[in-house]
């Protein structure tokens, strides 16, 4: 059985992976809320169990999760204002 995993667990993955070094072009905007911050809105829907992947694409967070009942939900995020899309 997989447990869930922590929003810091989740963000450490992330930046594992990748350079910290990001072009300016592709980086969210400097007014942008902390990518914690949107992570938590995500916690707190109905159901929901764990995220599955983040990714920054095309000006906004898309972001995978899971529901206690194992729905897959992907929603988009707007980084300045956190609210989705």
């Amino acid at each position: 059985m997989l447990k869930p995993i922590s929003a810091a667990t989740v963000l450490l993955m992330l930046l594992s992976g990748t350079s910290l070094a990001q072009e300016a072009d592709k980086a969210p905007p400097q007014n942008a809320k902390k990518l914690s911050e949107i992570i938590a809105k995500v916690e707190q829907r109905q159901d929901f169990r764990y995220i599955g992947e983040i990714d920054w694409d095309e000006g906004v967070y898309d972001v995978t999760y899971y529901t206690t009942d194992r729905a897959k939900v992907e929603i988009k995020y707007d980084p300045v204002s956190g609210n989705p899309k």
